[in-house]
């Protein structure tokens, strides 16, 4: 059974980019099976260390994943080295703090990753953010989903790669615009691939998600289905196109499976509550 799929896109060979799948590796059990990468979900700690270690060697990955706190916002990390352990740190892009701006949200507040996380007793200090570039070979970038929208970018010559947490609030609030400005590439010259997210067939939202996009820009109300009184059917993919669009980026790839539905090989939040979480990774090979 495969542990991932693997990104379609016309990118340089030099590009790699994928998001793992719930089987086909891992120790986590249920419902956590098998192959859960988050570390804030309720797994044991151990069985998440065991896992991110199976996705570095499984995959042969030339460090281990930037991880990230991630807290539905919008601020962009640039990451400039590789790491030896799974411990991580990062510096916002721009030079010192980061000059991205973040999007409030009820979920603003990440919970604290479990001590003794990374080996050798030392709690695994991940930076808040919920996306990150990087110009540099070997330094591979990270983003966990359970429906939201994971976004991987590269540069046409395959100089720079980017990827994005994109759950409603970070997509309404300008993380794939911050993303690609961060990346330090022109617009057209960036290829994106959307991996699998919550569908627009089972994707139900209220009025709150509606307004944060329909009251920016009305030709949003295209990626919204009615249902009932004050629910829509949502396509974050058709989101997340609109805005790459908006911010200069047309060719865009992969959208169109749906966490939601496929139980067998994703894990969702909307449908599970408690479940793990996939990881989309991206890097340039050294």
């Amino acid at each position: 059974m495969s542990a991932a799929l693997w990104a379609e896109w016309p990118v340089p060979s030099r590009v790699r980019a994928f998001t793992t799948l719930r089987h086909g590796l891992g120790e986590s059990l249920p419902p956590f099976d098998r192959f859960n990468l988050g570390a804030r979900c309720g797994d044991e700690p151990q069985a998440v260390a065991s896992n991110r270690a199976a996705l570095e060697q499984h995959f042969a990955l030339p460090s281990p994943p930037r991880w990230l706190q991630q807290v539905h916002g919008a601020k962009v990390l640039r990451f400039s080295a590789p790491v030896p352990s799974l411990a991580t740190a990062g510096e916002g892009w721009g030079g010192g703090a980061s000059s991205s701006s973040e999007l409030a949200s009820s979920h603003a507040t990440p919970s604290q990753p479990p001590p003794a996380f990374a080996g050798g007793g030392v709690e695994n200090a991940e930076p808040v953010a919920d996306a990150s570039v990087t110009s540099t070979p070997g330094v591979v970038l990270a983003i966990l989903t359970a429906d939201c929208l994971p976004v991987v970018f590269a540069a046409e010559d395959g100089r720079a790669v980017g990827a994005a947490h994109a759950g409603w609030r970070g997509l309404a609030g300008g993380v794939l615009e911050n993303t690609v400005a961060a990346m330090g590439v022109a617009p057209e010259r960036i290829f994106a691939w959307l991996g699998p997210a919550a569908g627009p067939l089972a994707y139900e939202i209220g009025e709150d998600m509606f307004d944060a996009f329909v009251s920016r820009d009305a030709r949003a109300a295209s990626a919204f289905t009615a249902t009932r009184p004050g629910h829509w059917n949502a396509d974050l993919y058709e989101l997340a196109r609109q805005r790459l669009a908006e911010a200069g980026v047309a060719r865009v790839f992969g959208g169109g499976l749906c966490t939601i539905s496929d139980p067998q090989r994703f894990y969702s939040y909307r449908r599970d509550t408690r479940t793990g979480r996939m990881a989309t990774v991206v890097w340039m090979q050294p």
